[in-house]
């Protein structure tokens, strides 16, 4: 689903909630008279389990349409190897090979980059622009964190990732 030009999408998980309880509120409301009566406030709230994760995902999606230009000016290309400690709250711009995707049906993939000197973790906290795979080569723009908020080996928080042909 397209608003104004941001790609909006609904996680699988999402989905699953509202057909579960969906078929929940079928069943109660065949076999109990007092649901029927609720109807008038159930059905809207049983949208609401779509329509919160959609407008939820827009406002990252925008959100993050919004930093881009910022990281594409301020980020610095650098190879895997050279993410460090040091690096933690830095713009960064990374190419490499898509060699592992988690979560995307979480719509919070992650993704492991691979260069020629290494390999790092990507995380991105809502749904990219378009769909990357396995073995896609791409350009990441994000900024170095900490796998573990405090601790932990450095990772990149995606802001952008695209693909790139080579």
């Amino acid at each position: 689903m397209k608003i104004g030009n941001i790609n909006v999408k609904i996680s699988v998980l999402a989905i699953a909630v509202f057909i579960v309880f969906t078929i929940l509120l079928l069943i109660t409301s065949i076999y109990s008279p007092e649901v029927r009566s609720n109807l008038i406030w159930l059905i809207p709230c049983l949208f609401m389990l779509l329509v919160i994760p959609i407008v939820l995902n827009y406002m990252s999606r925008s959100q993050y349409a919004d930093l881009t230009p910022q990281y594409e000016a301020e980020a610095k290309t650098v190879r895997v190897k050279l993410v460090n400690e040091n690096m933690v709250g830095k713009p960064v711009r990374i190419e490499g090979v898509v060699e592992r995707v988690y979560f995307q049906f979480l719509n919070r993939p992650q993704y492991l980059i691979a260069d020629r000197s290494g390999a790092i973790s990507v995380k991105m906290f809502t749904s990219p622009e378009e769909d990357v795979k396995v073995n896609d080569v791409v350009e990441v723009l994000g900024q170095v964190i900490r796998r573990y908020i405090v601790t932990g080996d450095p990772v990149i928080n995606c802001v952008s990732i695209k693909k790139i042909k080579r």
